[in-house]
Parts: C-alpha cells; sequence; structure tokens
C-alpha cells in the first residue's frame, strides 16, 4: 500500500526488484569458513530520503557500496546494524529465528540515531526472497544475515540525516564449537567501560562496538578469550564480549538461581537472552518442561557483581556462568582473570552445566527444527 500524496513511503516489499548474478561463486567447504569473511552472492538494498521516504527495495548481485567522504555514518557514527541467522531444516525448509525482535531493536536504535524507521514485516519479506534465491548458501550451516541501516548524505554537520541506505548482506557460517564444547576464559575489565547510565550500550550501533575492540585485544593479549565487563566500583557484571551474560547460583536453601543483569539502558537486549529467559520461565510454570533442567530454579533479572560471585564460589554456592548471542548461542565459561589472578568457574565434562545444557540443547533444537516452535518464521521450501 503507498502513502497519499506527499506522504514519505515506507518499505514496501511489493515493490521489489531482482537482478541475479551472471557470476555465482562457489560455495566453500564449511570447515573451510571463518566467520564474515565469505558472502553470498546477493545484497539487499533499500535507499531513504526525508523527502520521499523509503525506495523500491532491490536485490542486486553483491557489491560495494559507493558513499561521499561526507558521510555523516564515517565522521559521526549515524550507523547500525543487526545480525540474525537463517537455517535449512532436516524437510527441506528455511527458517529465520524470531526475526520480529531483530526488527524491532534494529527501529529502536534507528529512533536513538535518528535515522529512518521503517516497517519490520516488509523488510522480513524482502529478507525472505534475499535468502531463497541464495538459498545454496545454506546447504547445513546457517546463514549469517546482517542488516545495517547508514547515513550516506553528504554533510558534515551534525543533524538528523536527509539521505540513508538500508542493506542486508548474508554469509555462511561454520559450526561456533567444531570440536565440541571449549568453555571460554575471560578477563575482568574494569579500566575500560563498554556503556553508562543514558548512554547507548543498550541498542546495536557501530559506535558500541569499534571502541571494545581495545579491550578485547587487551583480554587476547593474556590468554583470555574475551573480557568480562565490569561496571563501576561494585564490579557489577553486565556483558561478556558482545555476549550477554548469566550466572546460576544456589541459594542457602539449595535452589538454582538463573540469573541475568537487567535491562537498564546499558545491557543490549538480546534474542538469545530472551529466548533463554523464556524457556526457563516456561519450565518453571510448567508450559514446557525441560528435560535435565533442575525442577526447581529461580529466574531473576538483577543485578549482581564480583563480591557476590566470589562468595558464593567459597560457600560452594556457585554453579555455572555463561554467555549467550546469536553466533554462539551459549558459550560456557571457565574462569575469570581479577585482580591479578584467575577465579575458576564449574564446568561439566562436556564443558557446560547443569542449567546451560538442556537449555541450549531445546534452543538449538528450535532454531534446527528438531523442536517445533512457533518462534521460527519459515522463509521458503527449498
Amino acid at each position: 500500500m503507498t502513502g497519499k500524496p506527499g506522504t514519505p513511503l515506507d518499505i514496501e516489499s511489493s515493490r521489489l526488484t531482482v537482478t541475479k548474478t551472471t557470476s555465482p561463486k562457489e560455495l566453500p567447504p564449511s570447515k573451510n569458513l571463518i566467520f564474515g569473511q565469505t558472502f553470498s552472492d546477493h545484497m539487499l538494498r533499500i535507499p531513504w530520503t526525508d523527502a520521499t521516504g523509503w525506495g523500491a527495495p532491490s536485490i542486486v548481485p553483491f557489491s560495494t557500496i559507493n558513499l561521499s567522504p561526507g558521510a555523516p555514518m564515517i565522521h559521526h557514527a549515524q550507523s547500525l546494524f543487526e545480525g540474525m541467522k537463517a537455517y535449512r531444516r532436516a524437510d527441506g525448509r528455511g527458517t529465520l529465528f524470531r526475526p520480529e525482535m531483530n526488527m524491532k531493536r534494529m527501529n529502536a536504535s534507528a529512533q536513538r540515531l535518528v535515522l529512518p524507521t521503517f516497517n519490520g514485516n516488509a523488510l522480513i519479506e524482502c529478507m525472505k526472497a534475499l535468502i531463497t534465491i541464495d538459498h545454496k548458501w545454506i546447504p547445513k550451516e546457517p546463514l549469517n544475515d546482517n542488516d545495517a541501516a547508514v547515513a550516506t548524505d553528504s554533510a558534515l554537520n551534525i543533524a538528523p540525516p536527509k539521505e540513508a541506505l538500508l542493506f542486508v548482506i548474508a554469509c555462511p557460517v561454520g559450526a561456533y564449537y567444531p570440536q565440541g564444547f571449549k568453555p571460554i576464559p575471560l578477563r575482568g575489565t574494569t579500566e575500560y567501560i563498554r556503556a553508562a547510565p543514558g548512554g547507548i550500550g543498550a541498542y546495536k550501533l557501530a559506535a558500541n562496538y569499534g571502541p571494545c575492540v581495545v579491550a578485547e585485544k587487551s583480554a587476547a593479549n593474556e590468554g583470555y578469550a574475551q573480557n568480562l565487563w565490569l561496571q563501576g566500583p561494585e564490579h557489577w557484571l553486565t556483558e561478556a564480549g558482545t555476549m550477554n551474560l548469566f550466572v546460576v547460583i544456589k541459594d542457602r536453601d539449595g535452589v538454582n538461581e538463573l540469573i541475568t543483569p537487567p535491562l537498564d539502558g546499558m545491557i543490549l537486549p538480546g534474542v538469545t537472552r530472551d529466548s533463554v529467559l523464556a524457556l526457563a520461565r516456561n519450565h518453571v510454570s510448567g508450559i514446557k518442561r525441560l528435560q535435565g533442567l533442575p525442577d526447581l530454579i529461580k529466574v531473576s533479572e538483577r543485578p549482581t557483581n564480583m563480591d557476590e560471585i566470589i562468595q558464593s564460589s567459597k560457600e560452594g554456592r556457585l554453579v555455572e556462568l555463561f554467555g549467550t548471542g546469536t553466533a554462539v548461542v551459549i558459550s560456557p565459561v571457565e574462569r575469570i582473570g581479577y585482580n591479578g589472578g584467575d577465579f575458576m568457574i564449574p564446568t561439566g565434562e562436556d564443558g557446560m552445566g547443569p542449567v546451560s545444557r538442556p537449555l541450549w540443547t531445546e534452543l538449538v533444537g528450535i532454531q534446527t527444527g528438531a523442536v517445533e516452535s512457533d518462534w521460527n518464521y519459515v522463509v521458503a521450501k527449498y
């Protein structure tokens, strides 16, 4: 449906055009895939201007993007992105996992940057067409879809953009744990912060990620896989690298408490985070009990700091700690570098813990189609 004369247009999937590549690439073996370095044959592009709104979506061969040297996204970081995965199920159907959550978050990020918002359902339909065209790129492993919106007009003044581009690119990703689960070590970071109250920590903006590389590099130089963001003088746990964070502690009555920091404006509202919380709460309420998950479990969105982690460990009540995210799903943690030493975290024989293991099993089962769920959005059957 088009708007009234003079009304800027929203994204309309009915206006989508397709230009297929004349030089399709060969799909590399899964074992050779490096995350984010191999891209599918096509991309989706949707231009926007403040005068006319969203232009016609187009699927075109993967190519470079021309930008003015004065583009605000270069000088002022007026740029955002999203990431999600497409899966091929055993029955041949392709699916996206909870894409409406990504659309909601992407629109929230756009509002924070005063970039144009859009009809999320229409963008999902356009992405569906892109995935259908490039379906050969998801033979077994998931296809990672990255959506981005950037301010493209040529103007150095700091102001809402007059032109923008939304584009979607896709890359096949291999197994995150090709040799099985391997718990990771984290370095507690106190000399840098990822976010602050009233800032942009809750949004998936380019400006949120570039400044984090120095902390990740520092952690890597000391032999850690990622850094653990510790906030304030109390060293509140916030996120692990680019992942949301969960910790499991037994209370003094022996009941497992699944804890994650609250969405206080500094924490990214992760889709996997939300999914883990929903699965755990459904287990507690009896909507769907998960095999292997302890019968008694308390689900909490509350702050926790290193003092509580260390004290619960001394008392034998620390059960496990893990990160969650689109790329990794669930990543168990084995130790934290903190105050000059290593603080050990319990892990099971397979690297996971008694709470993370059944949650991971259910979540991956849903994503791959082994477990039926309305969280899956069917793209097509190939």
